[in-house]
């Protein structure tokens, strides 16, 4: 079997991640970090391109690695069109998508528009692997109780999915015959049901949905919302920043970081065990909706993302849910991988090249 070389680009709001993949072994892994002058000097998300386009190539020339060394690169999405699951060649029109509208405000959109670039230069594919829009959800999951208002399905599906074909295997099964339940715990939190191959139901974390994180308010009671976007002493950007930045355990303990909260609890802050344990009994509770979800037939759970490092966090959820089903304990993203993983299947023959311009 030939051996493929993969660069991925994985650009986040101050600093850009690159990985260089042989097959699915890492080569070696690069993060390029950004001042807020300098992005700030380049007056808008797409304005910083070509910044951070050249940070890479240093950085690769840095490592003493050829660009004609690579037969694919992969980036990471923003937020385009819902799709199915995949792998998508970058053709003009997600080109177009990444460039306008909500897409073109994260900076995530600029892997794609990068690894397009790079791809052509060298007469190679480009690709994204499951993009945060990934849509399989349950129509019924999707209406609300309130006309012109329905749930979306946007969660970190390159980790989740990812994450779910490792538990798959553990279990000796293929991803397609299981019913999982996958929760990435970072920043903001999301838990999906996986059931045979397709994310059926997941909360919108961004539109403030599930669990309470780490900065993030999660599922609050909404009349006090609604009494306080009237009382005059917020502004409706104040609001937004309030929900998806400045609330759970920033907003409750000062602080995002739970490594942080877990040095005030070994110092005897009981509050701040108090914010832990409801945090990961609000995970455990959006668990629990989602073995209904899956009629109750469940093969396992996994923890993943950033704040799966933390022993105490994970160990509270698997004592609510662990008579469930097994509880697999994944940490960190794993989306450098995940994005080489798809770009290879590709590469491989194993899988087709999507065409999101199709779609």
């Amino acid at each position: 079997m030939p051996s493929f070389q993969i660069l991925t680009i994985n650009p986040g709001s101050t600093s850009t991640k690159i990985s260089v993949f042989r097959d699915d072994s890492q080569v070696f892994e690069s993060t390029l970090h950004h001042t807020r002058e300098e992005l700030g000097a380049c007056g808008s998300v797409m304005g910083q391109k070509e910044l951070r386009f050249n940070l890479i190539l240093q950085e690769l020339v840095n490592h003493h690695f050829s660009l004609k060394e690579l037969d694919a690169v992969v980036g990471r999405c923003g937020m385009v069109k819902p799709l199915e699951s995949g792998t998508y060649r970058i053709d003009d029109c997600l080109v177009r998508d990444l460039s306008e509208g909500e897409a073109s405000m994260h900076a995530s959109s600029l892997g794609g528009l990068i690894a397009r670039e790079i791809g052509d230069s060298l007469h190679i594919p480009s690709f994204i692997v499951d993009p945060v829009v990934v849509d399989e959800m349950d129509p019924r999951a999707k209406l609300t109780g309130i006309p012109g208002i329905e749930r979306r399905s946007i969660f970190h599906a390159l980790n989740a999915k990812a994450m779910a074909k490792r538990a798959a295997r553990q279990l000796g099964k293929d991803y397609e015959a299981c019913r999982l339940i996958v929760a990435h715990m970072g920043g903001g939190i999301t838990v999906g049901a996986h059931s045979y191959g397709r994310v059926v139901d997941v909360n919108d974390a961004i539109m403030g949905e599930g669990p309470f994180t780490p900065e993030r308010s999660g599922a609050v009671p909404l009349v006090p919302i609604i009494e306080m976007c009237f009382s005059g002493a917020f502004t409706k950007e104040e609001m937004v920043s309030m929900v998806t930045a400045e609330s759970g355990m920033q907003g409750l303990l000062g602080t995002n970081d739970l490594r942080k909260c877990e040095k005030m609890i070994k110092n005897g802050d009981s509050f701040a065990a108090l914010v832990l344990e409801s945090m990961a009994y609000q995970v455990s509770k959006q668990i629990g909706a989602m073995v209904a979800v899956l009629e109750g037939r469940v093969d396992a759970i996994v923890l993943t993302g950033g704040l799966a490092y933390s022993n105490r966090f994970t160990g509270a959820i698997r004592h609510n849910v662990d008579l469930i089903a097994p509880v697999y304990v994944y940490p960190g993203e794993n989306e450098m991988l995940a994005m080489a993983q798809g770009a290879l299947a590709v590469l491989r023959g194993e899988q087709r090249a999507l065409e999101y311009g199709s779609m």
